[in-house]
């Protein structure tokens, strides 16, 4: 079988979503979270977040902090993360979280309370076991996120998945470690320009077990050059032994300002398109066999397993009431979604780091870059982040939102989505499903959905 060229995104990349029309290909992008941070602009008016959430119901508030470092950059990651953290740039990076934290605790009500909690990046895991203790107290202390009471998602890598590292986490209340894989065969993390060995894959797996965290979730990623649906089945085959509660199957895409977007250029490629069609197919099915149950395109779910409010379902990052801590976090309110300024490339990552690092407390009482919310946009988010999972969405869930229907609003895109066959016409009356192929489909299917404004404001973002 011919293989596609080396055109690959990961599982801990952010993708950014087209700014065009789909083109008919099934990988137009990811929707992680609607708009993408290229619609997000400088708000010269500076709203204080005292003012933002003001009005904001605050009893189960979603909280993200965030880790802007890793020991290497693999070839497809386009996450807002550095290679490495010279000197005390570390602590440098908690003491600002520490400020930050503080400014924005002030902000927020005197009892606002916090249901989940996620540590994601970069990799959290980059940081040392008392460094993770301190990124804790952060969450605890000054946010008072009760971590042992709600649950905690943390994201890690092989290197950095040490038992001193994870023993502070499941102390401290971890209920989720997910762990970037990517593929158990070498030649294939080569083909990724991820330098890992199965052996240090595995020793890594063996202790998130041995930690106690309840729920182990292993991301993998199909299209690799090279890869074929025997060496796919023996990667999915070697993370079923560890038994894990999630696993998360990710198709690849080629992004600018990667180490691989640098040496191919991205053209569309049908048979690349249709090698990952087949690989997607070949996991869903091996997977709903071997007793997981299907929650998104990218999700799957041991049967039986209690998964965590937090981190565990595609696109629940995108519900209102989330704050994020950090320089690649963005938070969100019902107005305004908002962040700091956003960058690929690794210089301009590094001056936003420094910049960081380097400000005041004073200055994080301010939202400075972001989008603000129209009815319009609220609608086509929560359309987007309940149809593109498995389940659906319950319309009487959005019409006592909005006071109408998805038909109502969206009859153009629906009817195109049913056209492609894309919906579950078995689906019982009044919830909103996508069918297998739908699903298969979902990133092709939410682009759809981007509103004019949202894709001219992508469109004219200069990326760097």
């Amino acid at each position: 079988m011919t293989t596609a060229p080396h055109t690959l995104t990961g599982p801990l990349t952010e993708t950014v979503p087209t700014a065009s029309p789909p083109t008919g290909s099934p990988y137009e992008s990811y929707v992680y979270a609607y708009p993408h941070k290229t619609a997000y602009r400088p708000r010269p008016d500076r709203p204080s977040l005292r003012d933002l959430w003001s009005a904001e119901p605050q009893d189960a508030l979603s909280l993200y902090l965030h880790i802007p470092f890793c020991e290497v950059r693999c070839g497809f990651c386009n996450l807002f993360t550095r290679i490495g953290a010279p000197g005390d740039m570390t602590s440098a990076y908690l003491d600002a979280l520490e400020r930050q934290s503080t400014a924005v605790r002030d902000a927020l009500h005197a009892d606002a309370r916090f249901a989940s909690a996620a540590f994601g990046g970069g990799t959290p895991t980059f940081l040392s076991a008392g460094e993770l203790s301190r990124l804790c107290d952060i969450a605890e202390l000054r946010m008072g996120a009760d971590l042992r009471a709600v649950p905690l998602s943390v994201e890690t890598s092989p290197s950095t998945a040490t038992a001193d590292r994870l023993g502070v986490l499941a102390e401290r209340g971890a209920t989720r470690i997910s762990i970037g894989v990517q593929s158990f065969i070498e030649a294939e993390a080569r083909a990724a320009v991820r330098p890992q060995r199965p052996a240090e894959v595995e020793a890594a797996l063996d202790r998130i077990r041995e930690s106690g965290v309840p729920v182990l979730n292993i991301d993998l990623i199909y299209g690799i050059d090279g890869q074929t649906e025997h060496s796919w089945r023996r990667s999915l085959d070697t993370a079923l032994a560890w038994r894990p509660e999630e696993l998360y199957l990710y198709p690849l895409y080629v992004r600018p300002l990667t180490g691989l977007g640098r040496r191919d250029p991205g053209a569309p490629d049908p048979e690349w398109d249709a090698q990952r069609l087949r690989l997607y197919r070949h996991g869903r099915d091996h997977l709903l066999a071997a007793g997981y149950e299907q929650v998104s395109m990218r999700m799957f779910r041991r049967r039986g397993t209690v998964a965590p409010a937090s981190g565990g379902d595609d696109h629940t990052c995108q519900t209102d009431g989330m704050i994020g801590l950090g320089c690649g976090a963005r938070s969100y309110t019902s107005r305004l979604h908002y962040s700091f300024d956003y960058a690929v490339g690794m210089t301009e990552i590094r001056t936003i780091i420094d910049h960081y690092i380097s400000r005041p407390a004073s200055a994080f009482a301010h939202a400075e870059f972001g989008w603000e919310m129209t009815e319009d946009e609220a609608r086509r988010r929560h359309l987007l982040q309940s149809v593109l999972q498995a389940e659906g969405m319950a319309t009487a869930d959005y019409r006592a939102r909005f006071g109408s229907s998805p038909a109502d609003d969206f009859p153009e895109e629906l009817a195109r989505f049913a056209d492609r066959g894309w919906l579950d016409t078995t689906a019982a009356p009044g919830r909103l499903r996508l069918s297998a192929e739908g699903l298969a489909y979902s990133d092709a299917l939410g682009p759809m959905l981007f509103s004019p404004a949202v894709r001219a404001r992508m469109a004219a973002y200069d990326l760097k």
